[in-house]
């Protein structure tokens, strides 16, 4: 298993305010996205077979491209998954926000 950097929603905030530039990716089922989702997450479904070939086209193929991926909350293995899968795949600057959803409720931050 690759060493993946964690993140709390307080870093994510604070990228998200400086308009820092990386992809936010929930990794959560489609209707999980549209039902709420972090300002300016895009979704790919972890368990989709096309996970990694999307974020490729995401990311410009772009193995440093910063990647913070994130789902439901810290019991849920779908964001971990994720960032292994990319990882494994080569990019270099994967992030797991892993307290997903429920760290932002309890954050008290706002949806999209």
């Amino acid at each position: 298993m690759e060493h993946i950097a964690v993140m709390t929603a307080q870093e994510v905030k604070a990228w998200l305010d400086r308009g820092d530039d990386f992809l936010l990716i929930d990794v959560l089922p489609v209707d999980s996205f549209e039902k709420r989702h972090l300002p300016g997450a895009l979704n790919v479904p972890a368990h989709e077979d096309e996970f990694l070939e999307r974020v490729e086209r995401l990311s410009d193929a772009e193995k440093g491209k910063t990647i913070v991926v994130y789902c439901s909350s810290h019991e849920c293995s779908s964001s971990p998954m994720a960032a292994n899968k990319l990882a494994q795949a080569g990019y270099n600057a994967v992030y797991d926000y892993e307290d997903g959803l429920a760290g932002w409720i309890s954050a008290g931050y706002d949806f999209a």
